[in-house]
């Protein structure tokens, strides 16, 4: 199973759970994976609780260091804002996302973190990593809470 394949299996359970499904994972630089998660905002109560902040927080924690240089990040959705900063600020150094976010994304859409002059790190960014299965999932989830 590759690396974005097990960013979804995350989000598939996220939505079991409720969640809005979004999947995350952080490989090393020899190509271990330090975490996995899926989005918690209503089970953590924190709406700071997305896929890509919960395996940086591990990640970090796994490596004792708040840089997590030479790691890279796979996410099924584009990061937001928020998400984009603390990719900055962790300094990872490529980013890999399935399907773009035209409302709320800030890489390719919105507010395009990475390129603004006051960014500190932008990492390599390679979008529609698995895009098609990250959109019937995000999909499927807000169709069913419609009914």
């Amino acid at each position: 199973m590759n690396y974005m394949d097990q960013a979804l299996e995350a989000a598939r359970a996220a939505a079991e759970q409720g969640e809005v499904p979004v999947g995350a994972l952080i490989v090393s630089p020899d190509r271990q994976v330090l975490a996995v998660s899926g989005n918690r905002t209503l089970g953590l109560k924190d709406p700071t609780a997305h896929a890509e902040m919960l395996v940086i927080r591990e990640a970090c924690q796994k490596l004792d260091n708040e840089r997590l240089v030479g790691c890279d990040l796979f996410v099924t959705l584009e990061p937001c804002a928020m998400c984009a900063a603390a990719i900055s600020f962790a300094r990872l150094s490529r980013l890999y996302f399935g399907a773009e976010d035209p409302k709320g994304g800030a890489v390719e859409n919105g507010p395009r973190f990475f390129q603004s002059p006051t960014c500190h790190h932008a990492p390599e960014i390679y979008g529609q990593i698995g895009e098609e299965e990250s959109k019937t999932l995000l999909r499927s989830f807000f169709a069913a809470r419609r009914l």
